[in-house]
């Protein structure tokens, strides 16, 4: 026979049947190495032949577009009204606007997701940096990084406040600012302050002019009372062109209550501390034609020994008394509570002064046992003195810091 053995062919076939079950192996796990694949990267595994999909991560981009004003590194921007963050196409989730130091500027997103707003302004001559995110309707996620910097103002303005940052005051004592330039934006000004006060009360402001802001609550503050102010000015526009630089925070604390009532009828002040009498002194105030104001007055200046000129007052030169003891301003046109030694028998028997309350003292105030000496050590700035049943008005509220006198529905308004 001439045929080739059977089994050789048999081996060849089986060789190359071998061959193309090792290709079909190869193919079977690859494609088990992209099933694994495609599992890890979120495919659906519904059952439904590979036509359902997972909307948040079908690869395509998210349709949400976030817009930031101003543009990325623009240079003096306006420190108020610039900064606006916005998203089209779907809702902002996060944003946060930070200076150098990592302070974050405060802010909310607002109209459903659509905007973001910033709390307050910005500080002038700083860098901020943006980073913002926003979903569309599907969950995609798109963000935006941004950094610009504000102006660096050639014009500005100070506060310059009462009482000053650890001291302790009386229950009398407002918070007073009075601005170096006359402020032609009074509530971004008030806005840019806070007060915080433990325990809680309500503090508002008023303003007298517009270069003065003073804040108090609605009756004199609790003994104890620790309050915190934050001056934001930095950044304020005060008015056009003009900009706060200051950022500061002051703390003070309201010691015991002590509210002195002056009768000038009865010539007589009654001093009491905590709502108890501690001690009745016997006064001179002002003879007729001088009378002293009426009203609740705070003292804001303490003086051991001071000189007393009628000039200073627009009295011309009625008086001129140096050395005089124990005195403490009661208003900024020159009414003081203070040591009298030239009075005689005026204490408790006849008013005598051009407006001023004298109470009887010695030349120097060495004497510590004097009437006038012992209300000086007894007194703090802040504390309330009351007077009543002058023939003269009530004093104006910005004649110091005599805001009390007004109702609090006039000093809110």
């Amino acid at each position: 026979m001439n045929g080739r053995p059977i089994s050789g062919a048999s081996a060849d076939a089986r060789g190359r049947g071998r061959r193309r079950g090792a290709r079909g192996l190869i193919a079977v796990a690859s494609g088990a190495t992209l099933l694994f694949v495609a599992a890890c990267g979120g495919g659906s595994d519904s059952g439904d032949g590979g036509k359902g999909k997972d909307k948040a991560d079908d690869g395509k981009p998210s349709r949400a577009v976030v817009t930031i004003a101003p543009k990325d590194g623009a240079d003096a921007v306006a420190t108020s009204g610039a900064l606006r963050i916005s998203a089209a196409e779907g809702k902002l989730t996060e944003v946060t606007v930070k200076d150098p130091k990592g302070r974050a500027v405060p802010g909310r997103i607002t109209s459903g997701g659509a905007k973001w707003t910033p709390a307050r302004h910005l500080a002038s001559g700083t860098q901020y940096k943006v980073h913002a995110i926003a979903k569309d309707a599907d969950g995609r996620v798109s963000a935006k990084d941004s950094a610009f910097t504000t102006l660096v103002p050639k014009n500005t303005f100070l506060g310059q406040f009462t009482p000053e940052d650890g001291t302790k005051v009386g229950v009398g004592m407002p918070f007073s600012v009075r601005f170096t330039r006359g402020i032609t934006a009074p509530k971004d000004v008030e806005k840019a302050i806070s007060i915080r006060t433990e325990p809680s009360v309500p503090v508002e402001g008023h303003w007298f002019g517009n270069d003065r802001l003073d804040f108090r609550p609605e009756k004199y503050w609790k003994p104890g009372t620790k309050v915190t102010v934050r001056l934001d000015l930095d950044g304020v526009e005060g008015r056009p062109g003009v900009y706060g630089k200051q950022r500061k925070t002051v703390r003070f604390e309201i010691g015991r209550s002590q509210v002195s009532v002056v009768d000038v009828k009865k010539k007589q002040m009654v001093v009491k501390r905590d709502g108890k009498v501690l001690k009745k002194i016997p006064v001179t105030t002002g003879k007729p034609g001088y009378d002293t104001w009426n009203g609740q007055m705070v003292i804001s200046e303490r003086l051991k020994v001071t000189r007393m000129n009628g000039e200073t007052v627009g009295y011309g030169g009625e008086y001129d008394i140096k050395d005089v003891p124990h005195a403490q301003r009661l208003s900024t046109s020159g009414t003081f509570i203070h040591g009298n030694y030239w009075g005689g028998g005026a204490f408790g028997n006849y008013n005598a002064s051009h407006g001023c309350i004298g109470l009887r003292d010695v030349r120097g105030g060495y004497d510590k046992k004097v009437p006038a000496a012992w209300f000086f050590d007894q007194s703090m700035i802040g504390d309330v003195v009351i007077v009543k049943n002058s023939a003269d008005k009530v004093i104006a509220p910005d004649n110091g810091y005599n805001g009390w006198n007004m109702s609090w529905e006039e000093w809110k308004a």
